[in-house]
């Protein structure tokens, strides 16, 4: 590299929105250190793939960029390739073993090697800068690393090691930083954020931080994902069906709904239980989204039979499947993986099209009616957008026409005319369509 140049650093993101977080905290420290964060590895110095080691298909994705990359090195761009987060985290002596050629490997929580092994600074007081990847108007905001629930099938904890909540102050100052930014909406994640809190301050504390949160001048929409069954927090939910600027909506996954699969996935919740949370939640006026795991060891035809029936009853506003992916160190890992893969994408599919089902006749039942629809992007003619009930990248859009251009970040009153099971179609009057 010639004197005075910058140093150019490609990085990519496999997984979920935890690791497009942690990847925007990297490229924030790079950029801090004077470091060109490029969008492509050609040119570039080095390439950092943040992995991810959730499940069998995850964990190959990640290992075929790795590959990828490499193989780019040995064609001389990029210069030097580094792999961090859960895959390595979890099978770094393998992955060292496998793969020499990579210049570095580290782990799901070390992001300050990572800049110093590149050559920069890191920056402790920089703690809440983020580099965002999302468009400008909605961002993720991690409250908490890690969990403490012993699910059979997870190995999160393997990858994210046990719940560590962060400080309140700490999160509302990065709330602050991505509202001053022009964030609009903010979506709270962890890898279970109804146990924020506990370890912290010695109670779940979730019910009384999303009002800051949403208070934060700026902030229009605070949305909560991933949400745990067991030990549902008092006051939860009155927060989210009556603080007008916390979305009516809640991601929550049950993973299943029969007794003794629940039992055998040691989910500290019984299936009366879970039917009761659900139908409370409801009842408020909150949207459910929820994923599911179908092909468990044990899971028989009569257990996803009732899984079928629940879906069915319970009508999720939004729903995904899994299909089982047995993990080495879980304690499921013994029970084998008896349900042939064929059959598990069966039940997917099963579930999937009772959903596309559910999903059509709730938005038709929105025709005719006025939501309110936070803009995304323009897409062709029209624009792209989502109501409230609806997270970006995993659930429905609602599609404007509007007389004039409306700008990304903008809501808009949105009259429905048209549905399909998985977007609305909406115009916007002349009147309307205003930043909020």
């Amino acid at each position: 590299m010639s004197a005075g140049r910058k140093q150019k650093v490609h990085v990519i993101t496999m997984g979920c929105v935890k690791n497009t977080v942690d990847s925007e905290k990297l490229m924030a420290q790079l950029r801090r250190s004077n470091f060109d964060v490029v969008t492509t590895a050609e040119g570039a110095d080095a390439a950092v793939i943040n992995t991810c080691g959730f499940i069998d298909a995850a964990k190959e994705e990640s290992i075929d960029m790795i590959i990828a990359q490499v193989k780019k090195k040995g064609r001389g761009s990029p210069g030097r390739v580094y792999a961090m987060g859960c895959l390595t985290e979890r099978y770094r002596t393998e992955i060292a073993g496998e793969i020499p050629e990579l210049d570095g490997i580290f782990g799901s929580n070390q992001i300050p090697e990572v800049v110093r092994a590149l050559g920069g600074e890191y920056r402790a007081e920089l703690l809440g800068e983020r580099m965002l990847t999302t468009p400008s108007h909605f961002a993720y905001l991690k409250i908490s690393e890690g969990c403490d629930n012993p699910c059979s099938f997870c190995a999160i904890p393997l990858m994210r090691g046990k719940h560590v909540s962060r400080p309140v102050e700490e999160i509302l100052r990065e709330a602050e930083t991505l509202a001053a930014g022009g964030v609009k909406e903010l979506i709270v994640i962890g890898q279970d954020t109804t146990a924020y809190g506990t370890d912290r301050y010695g109670e779940r504390r979730i019910a009384a931080l999303l009002p800051m949160i949403a208070d934060v001048p700026g902030i229009e929409w605070v949305r909560l994902m991933y949400a745990y069954p067991a030990h549902f927090p008092e006051g939860l939910l009155e927060v989210l069906a009556g603080h007008p600027r916390v979305c009516r909506y809640l991601d929550i996954p049950v993973q299943h709904a029969a007794e003794s699969v629940l039992r055998s996935m040691r989910r500290g919740i019984s299936r009366r239980a879970l039917l009761d949370l659900l139908a409370g939640i409801r009842d408020g006026g909150v949207a459910l989204r929820t994923t599911l795991i179908v092909g468990y060891p044990g899971e028989s035809a009569a257990e996803f039979s009732f899984l079928e029936s629940f879906v069915r009853e319970t009508r999720f506003a939004r729903l995904g499947v899994f299909t089982y992916s047995r993990e080495e160190g879980t304690s499921a890992y013994g029970l084998g993986d008896p349900v042939p893969q064929e059959e598990k994408e069966r039940r997917k599919g099963v579930i999937m099209e009772l959903q596309k089902e559910i999903s059509a006749e709730r938005n038709e039942a929105l025709i005719g009616t006025k939501i309110r629809v936070l803009i995304d992007r323009a897409d062709g003619e029209m624009f792209a957008g989502r109501t409230e009930r609806d997270a970006p990248e995993i659930d429905n859009e609602v599609f404007v026409t509007c007389p004039g251009p409306l700008a990304p970040g903008t809501f808009a009153d949105v009259e429905i005319h048209d549905a399909t099971e998985y977007d609305l179609y909406g115009r916007v009057q002349p009147w309307s369509g205003a930043p909020a």
